[in-house]
């Protein structure tokens, strides 16, 4: 059975993995192994070695520690309640990660508008009471 830690660790790997739009074959095809390989480790089957979670990080563009970002502490209170969090994260819906992926294939003036109008937005539905 799967550690909390790897649950935890190949979430946020897969959450990334999926943040840039590659598959599990394009991220085991940078690190050396096979895409079952990748897919072991996003469901916590598998632990990940501290080499190879320092390749994936880099095949990535983050800090080993992203991996860890989040984890609770073994004597957190509610810690028991973080798997149920991770599932409800906003980051990690497919709607989110579309957003995210269209707004960076936008020219960066567009974006930046988007941005300002979205703020807008948001302050507009402050504004009103509007939740």
């Amino acid at each position: 059975m799967a550690d909390e830690t790897d649950l935890h660790v190949g979430k946020r790997l897969r959450r990334r993995r999926r943040l840039l739009g590659m598959t599990q074959q394009d991220l085991a095809g940078q690190v050396g192994v096979r895409f079952q390989q990748i897919q072991k480790y996003e469901c916590g089957a598998n632990r990940i070695t501290a080499s190879r979670l320092y390749e994936l990080a880099k095949a990535m563009n983050i800090s080993v520690q992203y991996f860890f970002d989040g984890i609770p502490a073994s004597d957190a209170p509610d810690a028991a309640n973080d798997a149920d969090r991770m599932e409800g994260d906003i980051l990690s819906q497919k709607e989110t990660l579309e957003l995210v992926r269209a707004y960076y294939r936008l020219g960066e003036r567009p974006r930046k508008r988007l941005l300002e109008l979205a703020k807008a937005l948001e302050a507009d539905t402050t504004n009103s009471g509007v939740a």
